[in-house]
Protein backbone atom coordinates (compact mmCIF):
# COMPACT_ATOMS: atom_id res chain seq x y z
CA UNK A 1 0.00 0.00 0.00
CA UNK A 2 2.76 2.24 0.90
CA UNK A 3 3.53 3.10 -3.23
CA UNK A 4 -0.16 3.78 -4.17
CA UNK A 5 -1.81 7.21 -3.04
CA UNK A 6 -3.49 7.19 0.05
CA UNK A 7 -6.05 8.63 1.83
CA UNK A 8 -7.88 8.98 5.15
CA UNK A 9 -11.80 9.06 5.11
CA UNK A 10 -14.76 8.95 7.86
CA UNK A 11 -17.08 6.11 6.80
CA UNK A 12 -19.74 7.49 9.42
CA UNK A 13 -20.00 9.97 11.82
CA UNK A 14 -18.30 7.92 14.71
CA UNK A 15 -15.21 9.71 15.19
CA UNK A 16 -12.21 7.68 15.36
CA UNK A 17 -13.92 4.38 14.76
CA UNK A 18 -15.47 5.93 11.58
CA UNK A 19 -12.11 6.69 10.21
CA UNK A 20 -10.10 4.00 7.15
CA UNK A 21 -6.70 4.28 5.55
CA UNK A 22 -7.61 3.71 1.84
CA UNK A 23 -5.97 3.70 -1.71
CA UNK A 24 -7.17 6.24 -4.38
CA UNK A 25 -6.74 7.81 -8.27
CA UNK A 26 -5.78 11.62 -8.19
CA UNK A 27 -7.92 13.34 -10.05
CA UNK A 28 -7.62 16.60 -12.09
CA UNK A 29 -8.07 19.85 -11.48
CA UNK A 30 -10.92 21.93 -12.66
CA UNK A 31 -10.77 25.16 -13.39
CA UNK A 32 -9.84 27.56 -10.96
CA UNK A 33 -8.75 24.91 -9.17
CA UNK A 34 -4.80 23.78 -7.73
CA UNK A 35 -3.36 20.13 -6.69
CA UNK A 36 -0.75 19.77 -4.34
CA UNK A 37 1.11 17.09 -3.09
CA UNK A 38 -0.01 17.28 -0.06
CA UNK A 39 3.63 17.45 2.48
CA UNK A 40 1.88 17.87 5.92
CA UNK A 41 -2.18 18.51 7.02
CA UNK A 42 -2.62 19.21 10.45
CA UNK A 43 -5.21 18.31 13.03
CA UNK A 44 -7.69 20.89 14.37
CA UNK A 45 -10.93 20.62 16.92
CA UNK A 46 -13.20 21.30 14.47
CA UNK A 47 -12.26 18.02 12.86
CA UNK A 48 -13.07 16.28 15.44
CA UNK A 49 -16.46 18.07 15.60
CA UNK A 50 -17.02 17.32 12.10
CA UNK A 51 -16.07 13.35 12.00
CA UNK A 52 -19.05 13.16 15.41
CA UNK A 53 -21.73 15.04 13.30
CA UNK A 54 -21.62 17.76 15.40
CA UNK A 55 -19.92 20.34 13.14
CA UNK A 56 -21.87 23.78 11.41
CA UNK A 57 -21.76 21.69 8.42
CA UNK A 58 -21.55 17.63 7.16
CA UNK A 59 -20.22 16.22 3.83
CA UNK A 60 -22.62 15.82 1.27
CA UNK A 61 -22.10 12.37 0.90
CA UNK A 62 -19.53 9.66 2.73
CA UNK A 63 -17.11 8.24 2.73
CA UNK A 64 -15.48 11.99 3.34
CA UNK A 65 -11.80 13.59 3.51
CA UNK A 66 -11.52 15.40 6.66
CA UNK A 67 -9.61 18.25 7.48
CA UNK A 68 -8.75 21.78 5.87
CA UNK A 69 -5.07 22.91 6.60
CA UNK A 70 -2.17 21.57 4.84
CA UNK A 71 1.07 22.28 2.99
CA UNK A 72 2.25 20.96 -0.26
CA UNK A 73 3.70 21.62 -3.52
CA UNK A 74 1.61 22.32 -7.05
CA UNK A 75 1.74 19.58 -9.18
CA UNK A 76 -1.04 20.37 -11.02
CA UNK A 77 -2.91 23.78 -12.26
CA UNK A 78 -6.70 23.87 -13.50
CA UNK A 79 -7.96 26.52 -16.29
CA UNK A 80 -8.11 30.06 -15.61
CA UNK A 81 -5.96 29.92 -12.33
CA UNK A 82 -3.22 32.83 -12.66
CA UNK A 83 -0.59 33.84 -9.71
CA UNK A 84 0.14 30.24 -8.63
CA UNK A 85 3.49 28.81 -10.01
CA UNK A 86 3.91 25.25 -10.66
CA UNK A 87 6.58 23.33 -8.48
CA UNK A 88 6.24 26.17 -5.71
CA UNK A 89 5.09 25.81 -1.82
CA UNK A 90 1.72 26.67 -0.84
CA UNK A 91 -0.58 26.49 2.40
CA UNK A 92 -4.41 25.77 2.49
CA UNK A 93 -6.47 28.30 4.10
CA UNK A 94 -9.67 26.99 6.33
CA UNK A 95 -12.53 27.03 4.41
CA UNK A 96 -15.89 25.04 3.98
CA UNK A 97 -14.23 22.17 2.04
CA UNK A 98 -17.55 19.43 2.07
CA UNK A 99 -15.77 16.66 -0.69
CA UNK A 100 -11.82 18.36 -0.89
CA UNK A 101 -10.33 17.53 2.56
CA UNK A 102 -6.81 17.25 2.95
CA UNK A 103 -5.98 14.26 4.37
CA UNK A 104 -4.40 12.73 1.34
CA UNK A 105 -1.67 12.25 -0.44
CA UNK A 106 -2.91 15.20 -3.22
CA UNK A 107 -5.41 17.64 -2.55
CA UNK A 108 -7.63 19.49 -5.25
CA UNK A 109 -8.54 22.93 -3.75
CA UNK A 110 -10.09 26.23 -5.24
CA UNK A 111 -7.07 28.73 -5.78
CA UNK A 112 -8.67 30.83 -4.21
CA UNK A 113 -7.58 29.50 -0.88
CA UNK A 114 -4.34 29.14 -1.15
CA UNK A 115 -1.40 31.17 0.09
CA UNK A 116 2.45 30.95 -0.88
CA UNK A 117 4.18 29.20 2.24
CA UNK A 118 6.74 31.77 4.20
CA UNK A 119 10.09 31.81 3.52
CA UNK A 120 13.13 30.83 6.25
CA UNK A 121 10.59 27.62 7.71
CA UNK A 122 9.71 23.92 7.15
CA UNK A 123 6.75 22.92 5.12
CA UNK A 124 5.60 20.93 8.73
CA UNK A 125 5.51 24.74 10.11
CA UNK A 126 4.28 26.55 7.48
CA UNK A 127 1.70 24.29 7.48
CA UNK A 128 0.87 24.90 10.89
CA UNK A 129 0.13 28.35 10.92
CA UNK A 130 -3.03 29.70 9.10
CA UNK A 131 -5.52 28.09 11.28
CA UNK A 132 -4.04 28.96 14.78
CA UNK A 133 -3.36 32.58 13.99
CA UNK A 134 -6.25 33.05 11.28
CA UNK A 135 -9.15 32.47 13.77
CA UNK A 136 -7.42 34.32 16.54
CA UNK A 137 -6.85 37.42 14.26
CA UNK A 138 -10.15 38.44 13.39
CA UNK A 139 -11.71 38.31 16.58
CA UNK A 140 -8.82 39.59 18.72
CA UNK A 141 -7.12 42.54 16.39
CA UNK A 142 -10.26 43.88 13.99
CA UNK A 143 -13.57 42.86 15.79
CA UNK A 144 -12.18 43.32 19.65
CA UNK A 145 -9.90 46.35 18.34
CA UNK A 146 -7.37 44.53 20.93
CA UNK A 147 -5.09 47.67 22.13
CA UNK A 148 -3.85 49.45 25.79
CA UNK A 149 -7.03 49.40 28.06
CA UNK A 150 -9.11 46.80 26.31
CA UNK A 151 -9.27 43.52 28.43
CA UNK A 152 -10.21 40.37 26.81
CA UNK A 153 -10.44 37.01 27.90
CA UNK A 154 -9.22 33.53 26.42
CA UNK A 155 -10.97 30.61 27.60
CA UNK A 156 -8.69 27.12 27.28
CA UNK A 157 -6.14 29.17 26.44
CA UNK A 158 -3.35 26.39 25.61
CA UNK A 159 -5.12 25.30 22.79
CA UNK A 160 -3.12 26.61 19.27
CA UNK A 161 -6.34 29.13 18.40
CA UNK A 162 -6.33 30.29 22.57
CA UNK A 163 -2.79 30.96 22.53
CA UNK A 164 -2.62 32.56 19.18
CA UNK A 165 -4.97 35.28 20.57
CA UNK A 166 -2.90 35.67 23.51
CA UNK A 167 -0.26 36.57 21.47
CA UNK A 168 -2.22 38.86 18.79
CA UNK A 169 -3.49 40.39 22.12
CA UNK A 170 0.14 41.25 23.60
CA UNK A 171 1.20 42.72 20.35
CA UNK A 172 -1.37 44.63 19.91
CA UNK A 173 -0.93 46.00 23.99
CA UNK A 174 -3.93 44.46 25.32
CA UNK A 175 -5.15 42.90 28.80
CA UNK A 176 -4.75 39.49 28.04
CA UNK A 177 -6.54 36.87 30.86
CA UNK A 178 -6.14 33.36 29.69
CA UNK A 179 -7.78 30.21 31.66
CA UNK A 180 -6.55 26.70 31.81
CA UNK A 181 -7.67 23.76 34.18
CA UNK A 182 -4.07 23.11 35.25
CA UNK A 183 -1.24 24.86 37.25
CA UNK A 184 1.53 23.72 35.10
CA UNK A 185 0.10 25.46 32.11
CA UNK A 186 0.41 29.05 34.22
CA UNK A 187 3.85 29.53 32.95
CA UNK A 188 3.12 28.73 29.25
CA UNK A 189 0.77 31.03 29.10
CA UNK A 190 2.50 33.83 30.86
CA UNK A 191 5.01 33.63 28.31
CA UNK A 192 2.54 33.70 25.74
CA UNK A 193 1.17 36.97 25.93
CA UNK A 194 -1.39 36.56 28.78
CA UNK A 195 -0.96 39.44 31.95
CA UNK A 196 -3.17 37.09 33.89
CA UNK A 197 -3.57 33.68 34.40
CA UNK A 198 -6.94 32.13 35.62
CA UNK A 199 -6.82 28.27 36.94
CA UNK A 200 -9.92 26.35 37.51
CA UNK A 201 -13.00 25.25 35.94
CA UNK A 202 -15.27 28.66 36.52
CA UNK A 203 -14.99 28.58 40.57
CA UNK A 204 -14.36 32.19 41.80
CA UNK A 205 -13.89 33.43 38.15
CA UNK A 206 -16.01 36.50 38.44
CA UNK A 207 -14.09 37.38 41.12
CA UNK A 208 -10.80 36.80 39.55
CA UNK A 209 -12.17 38.61 35.97
CA UNK A 210 -12.47 41.81 38.14
CA UNK A 211 -9.59 41.85 39.87
CA UNK A 212 -7.34 41.69 36.68
CA UNK A 213 -9.41 44.34 35.38
CA UNK A 214 -9.35 46.81 38.09
CA UNK A 215 -13.13 46.23 38.29
CA UNK A 216 -13.98 47.09 35.05
CA UNK A 217 -14.94 43.40 33.53
CA UNK A 218 -13.56 42.36 30.14
CA UNK A 219 -14.87 43.74 27.06
CA UNK A 220 -14.75 40.36 25.10
CA UNK A 221 -14.18 36.82 25.45
CA UNK A 222 -12.89 34.32 22.87
CA UNK A 223 -13.91 30.97 24.19
CA UNK A 224 -13.83 27.86 22.77
CA UNK A 225 -15.27 25.64 25.36
CA UNK A 226 -18.87 26.00 25.16
CA UNK A 227 -21.82 26.05 28.06
CA UNK A 228 -18.95 25.67 30.60
CA UNK A 229 -17.97 29.22 31.94
CA UNK A 230 -19.90 31.30 30.09
CA UNK A 231 -22.65 31.76 33.30
CA UNK A 232 -19.53 32.62 35.16
CA UNK A 233 -17.52 34.96 33.33
CA UNK A 234 -20.75 36.77 31.81
CA UNK A 235 -21.13 38.03 35.58
CA UNK A 236 -18.03 40.16 34.31
CA UNK A 237 -18.67 41.82 31.77
CA UNK A 238 -17.92 45.20 30.83
CA UNK A 239 -20.38 47.86 28.82
CA UNK A 240 -20.65 46.69 25.65
CA UNK A 241 -18.46 43.44 25.57
CA UNK A 242 -18.50 40.88 22.84
CA UNK A 243 -18.84 37.56 23.61
CA UNK A 244 -16.95 35.72 20.29
CA UNK A 245 -17.83 31.30 20.56
CA UNK A 246 -15.68 29.45 18.51
CA UNK A 247 -16.03 25.46 19.47
CA UNK A 248 -17.47 23.24 22.11
CA UNK A 249 -14.51 21.45 23.52
CA UNK A 250 -17.03 19.95 26.79
CA UNK A 251 -19.68 19.16 23.71
CA UNK A 252 -22.22 21.45 25.07
CA UNK A 253 -24.06 24.44 23.40
CA UNK A 254 -23.83 27.16 25.51
CA UNK A 255 -26.70 28.47 27.38
CA UNK A 256 -26.75 32.26 26.75
CA UNK A 257 -27.13 33.96 30.38
CA UNK A 258 -29.87 36.53 29.20
CA UNK A 259 -29.78 38.75 32.21
CA UNK A 260 -26.15 39.11 32.30
CA UNK A 261 -25.82 39.95 28.92
CA UNK A 262 -28.98 42.43 29.26
CA UNK A 263 -27.30 44.29 31.75
CA UNK A 264 -23.77 44.55 30.22
CA UNK A 265 -25.09 45.38 26.37
CA UNK A 266 -23.34 42.67 25.58
CA UNK A 267 -23.74 40.91 22.23
CA UNK A 268 -23.25 37.38 21.57
CA UNK A 269 -21.51 36.17 18.38
CA UNK A 270 -21.18 32.25 16.66
CA UNK A 271 -18.03 32.95 15.26
CA UNK A 272 -16.00 30.71 12.06
CA UNK A 273 -13.39 31.99 10.76
CA UNK A 274 -14.25 30.69 7.44
CA UNK A 275 -16.31 33.50 6.79
CA UNK A 276 -13.34 35.91 6.93
CA UNK A 277 -11.71 33.76 4.27
CA UNK A 278 -14.61 33.89 2.04
CA UNK A 279 -14.51 37.94 1.92
CA UNK A 280 -11.67 38.99 0.21
CA UNK A 281 -11.02 42.45 2.16
CA UNK A 282 -10.80 40.40 5.09
CA UNK A 283 -8.22 37.61 4.05
CA UNK A 284 -6.00 39.96 2.39
CA UNK A 285 -6.15 41.85 6.22
CA UNK A 286 -5.40 38.51 8.16
CA UNK A 287 -2.73 37.18 5.44
CA UNK A 288 -0.79 40.75 5.80
CA UNK A 289 -0.76 40.26 9.44
CA UNK A 290 0.42 37.03 9.98
CA UNK A 291 3.20 37.58 7.21
CA UNK A 292 4.34 40.35 8.83
CA UNK A 293 4.34 39.10 12.61
CA UNK A 294 6.49 35.90 10.80
CA UNK A 295 8.88 38.39 9.24
CA UNK A 296 9.37 40.31 11.92
CA UNK A 297 9.47 37.86 14.69
CA UNK A 298 6.21 38.34 16.67
CA UNK A 299 5.08 35.19 16.05
CA UNK A 300 6.58 31.49 15.66
CA UNK A 301 5.07 28.34 14.14
CA UNK A 302 4.93 26.21 17.36
CA UNK A 303 4.40 22.72 16.69
CA UNK A 304 4.49 19.91 19.63
CA UNK A 305 4.30 16.85 17.49
CA UNK A 306 4.68 15.18 14.08
CA UNK A 307 3.05 11.99 13.42
CA UNK A 308 3.19 9.75 9.75
CA UNK A 309 0.22 9.52 7.53
CA UNK A 310 -0.75 5.74 8.90
CA UNK A 311 -0.71 6.99 12.66
CA UNK A 312 -3.84 9.40 11.98
CA UNK A 313 -5.52 7.78 14.34
CA UNK A 314 -3.34 7.70 17.11
CA UNK A 315 -2.20 11.75 16.44
CA UNK A 316 -6.13 11.75 17.55
CA UNK A 317 -5.60 10.16 20.81
CA UNK A 318 -2.73 12.18 21.62
CA UNK A 319 -4.56 15.67 20.70
CA UNK A 320 -7.31 14.37 22.67
CA UNK A 321 -5.27 12.96 26.10
CA UNK A 322 -4.09 15.80 28.62
CA UNK A 323 -0.69 17.13 27.88
CA UNK A 324 1.81 19.14 29.84
CA UNK A 325 3.37 20.19 26.18
CA UNK A 326 1.59 22.12 23.37
CA UNK A 327 1.40 23.54 20.16
CA UNK A 328 -0.20 22.03 16.37
CA UNK A 329 -0.49 18.48 15.73
CA UNK A 330 0.58 17.22 12.53
CA UNK A 331 0.74 14.47 9.99
CA UNK A 332 3.93 14.06 7.52
CA UNK A 333 2.64 12.65 3.99
CA UNK A 334 5.10 10.81 1.77
CA UNK A 335 8.99 10.81 1.64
Amino acid sequence: MSEANREWVITEYSGLSGLQLREYTPEQPGPGEVRLKVEAFALNWGDMDLMQGRYSFNFSQLPARIGCEAVGVVDQIGEGVAGIALGERYCTLPYFYDMKGVSGDTVIIDARYLTKAPDGISATEAGSIWMQFMTAYYPIAELAKAAPGVNILVTAATSTAGYSALQIGRIKGANMIGTSRFEHNRDYLMQGGASHVYIGEGENLPEALKEFTDGVGVHAVFDSIGAGMIAQYARALAKDAQLFTYGTLDEKLPELPMMELYQANATFKPYSLFNYIENAEWKKKGLDFVYGALASGQIQPNVDRVFEMEDFQEAWTYLRAPRKSHGKVMIRVGD
